[in-house]
């Protein structure tokens, strides 16, 4: 029976506060719901793992907003315009751009360049647990999670380091619930990307954006200059609020969890696979970006017109995999061998980052756990203030005090 009979709710601030328990809900009315997103978007929500996978890569769910313009321009939304919004790239194109870009930044962007940034990324993490040590007390948000991946992303992309803090500050406000400020965000950081693109053609570097121009001019114009702007933007956010986020969450799950930090404290062999527990138990995705029915189609139960918006939420689609028994969806392991998760996403578009993704939170959290015999939240879990719109999960502080090791050795 279709869903669309039914009132969906309106992921907020109240929702996204209480995301595992209301997503919990939804599941069990049934795998797919009507809802709204940002601006108050109205949409259909795919809550179950198995229809999830299947949205993810269905044939008429495409990228091109051509059908739900009149939605997106009556909730004001300026995210997917030229000029205001992110410029074009692989995230928001369908076959046979999104395969060209695609390979194309995967020329730059490979495993090897990714690989050889693990020492850099150590050193980072380091320098950022010394600050922890000496303060004693610190928001780790804002002293180690989200300036990890955001030094990493300026590091790689070439941006100067004078100006990274202005550039965290464009990159936070174009995942602003303010219309005003995502718009302003955007216009900022295309700007000085399209400005650092210029500089890096003029005087290229042993960076990622200088490597990405060079795709762009040794394959005879076959990325565009909007695109090399666009994918830049891409990897800036998407290479960015994820692994903020997903270091963010990961340390709330182990907070939550002590007996689990404990076990990595004794094994630490175990954080890369811990890792992939992390992502499974509590995505930094809440939903993807929104698909559009390119026509009518019934999916799950429910009756979609051309032109509806469909997101699949990657937070409950993640922990309602049939794979595991029902009563270990909710656990959370970091002992369990290759938990699987669509956290990255699934088909044509899964994270292109993903291997950087993995490599700063391993670094990151396993410093955490090695420098710190006690790492407190000095609040309780639930009084937690989450990111409050938007497709981003995470916690906006987690003040804690610490305990350093006295050998580090």
């Amino acid at each position: 029976m279709s869903t669309r009979t039914l009132t969906g709710p309106s992921i907020d601030a109240a929702f996204k506060a209480a995301a595992q328990s209301r997503y919990a809900e939804l599941r069990a009315l049934g795998p797919i719901h009507r809802a709204r997103i940002l601006n108050g978007i109205p949409c259909w929500i795919v809550v179950d793992y198995e229809l999830a996978r299947q949205a993810l890569t269905h044939p008429a769910l495409l990228r091109d907003e051509t059908p739900a313009r009149d939605t997106l321009d009556a909730a004001g939304y300026t995210v997917r315009l030229p000029g205001v919004g992110m410029a074009r790239n692989m995230l928001i194109v369908d076959p046979p751009d999104h395969t060209r870009l695609r390979r194309l930044v995967a020329a730059a962007f490979t495993r090897p360049r990714v690989a050889a940034l693990r020492p850099r990324i150590t050193e980072i993490a380091e320098e950022l647990a010394d600050g922890i040590a000496a303060a004693g007390e610190t928001d780790l948000v804002q002293s180690y999670t989200s300036l990890l991946p955001v030094q990493v992303i300026c590091e790689l992309l070439g941006v100067r380091e004078r100006e990274q803090g202005q550039f965290r500050d464009w990159t936070r406000k174009t995942l602003s619930a303010s219309p005003a400020d995502r718009q302003q965000g955007f216009i900022n950081l295309n700007r000085y990307l399209a400005e650092l693109v210029t500089e890096k053609r003029r005087a290229p570097a042993d960076d990622l954006l200088s490597a990405l121009v060079a795709v762009r001019d040794e394959h005879d114009g076959r990325l565009s200059e909007e695109e090399l702007v666009g994918t830049a933007s891409l990897l800036v956010i998407a290479g960015h609020d994820t692994t903020v986020n997903l270091l963010g969450n990961a340390m709330v799950a182990l907070f939550d969890h002590p007996e689990q930090a404990r076990l990595l404290r004794k094994r630490p062999e175990l954080i890369p696979g811990a890792v992939g527990e992390f992502l499974r138990f509590d995505t930094s995705v809440e939903y993807t970006p929104m698909r559009f029915a390119a026509q009518d189609i019934e999916f799950g139960g429910a009756r979609i017109a051309r032109g509806d918006i469909v997101v699949v939420s990657l937070t409950s689609a993640n922990r309602s995999d049939p794979a595991l028994a029902a009563a270990e969806r909710d656990t959370l392991d970091v002992s369990r061998p290759a938990a699987r998760h669509l956290a990255f996403g699934h088909g044509i578009h899964r994270c292109l980052g993903a291997p950087l993704a993995q490599l700063e939170a391993e670094i990151g959290i396993g410093s955490l756990l090695r420098r710190f015999t006690s790492l407190r939240l000095t609040i309780p879990t639930a009084e937690l203030e989450w990111i409050p719109a938007g497709m981003m999960r995470g916690p906006l502080s987690l003040p804690v005090s610490v305990t350093p090791v006295k050998d580090r050795t």
